[in-house]
């Protein structure tokens, strides 16, 4: 009992700091449904470009998907079924109206304490949605792509790319084809 009093005691608190005209909300919702098609249960046909012998390798998975923070957010589960074994991985994407734009955060299930990667930042333009980030690999600059793009309710598209020219030249490492399960 007298923990739930203090939960409650602190719980007022802070909602009594937040000053009450501020809307964590408001800005431009254009966006917020961007990736509402994604939301549910997928089969998955990831197609990767093996770093070492720049071959594509092929391989099956799953990927399921649930909003979070009331729509302004959601959680992407994968499960990868690569040649060499299965692992998990996870994405989060949040969308931030005073930007209306999202940020998507990937992660890796096989380092789940390792470093995350700067999160990809963008918006869907005409039914599609580029995402870039920019990192440093190896003293290097790298920029990376996601882009998303659907074929109605039942099939979506997935790529990322990179480019250590700024963006001038792109080199794609990684397909995946959705269909609804």
């Amino acid at each position: 009992m007298a923990l739930s009093l203090a939960f409650a005691g602190f719980a007022a608190c802070a909602r009594a700091s937040q000053p009450a005209t501020e809307n964590p909300h408001a800005g431009d919702l254009a966006g917020l449904h961007d990736f509402d098609f994604v939301i549910g249960d997928w089969r998955v046909h990831h197609r990767l470009i093996n770093a070492k012998t720049k071959q594509w390798i092929e391989f099956e998975g799953t990927m399921s998907t649930r909003k979070i923070m009331e729509g302004y957010g959601n959680l992407e589960d994968n499960v990868l079924d690569r040649p060499g074994g299965r692992y998990r991985a996870a994405a989060m994407r949040t969308y931030d109206p005073k930007t209306a734009t999202w940020a998507i955060w990937w992660f890796d299930g096989r380092t789940p304490h390792g470093a995350v990667d700067p999160p990809v930042k963008g918006r869907f333009e005409n039914g599609i949605g580029r995402f870039y980030s920019d990192d440093v690999v190896d003293g290097k600059p790298l920029r990376t792509r996601y882009q998303w793009s659907h074929d109605g309710a039942e099939r979506a598209h997935w790529e990322q790319a990179t480019s250590s020219d700024g963006g001038a030249t792109w080199e794609t490492s990684w397909l995946m084809d959705f269909t609804r399960r």
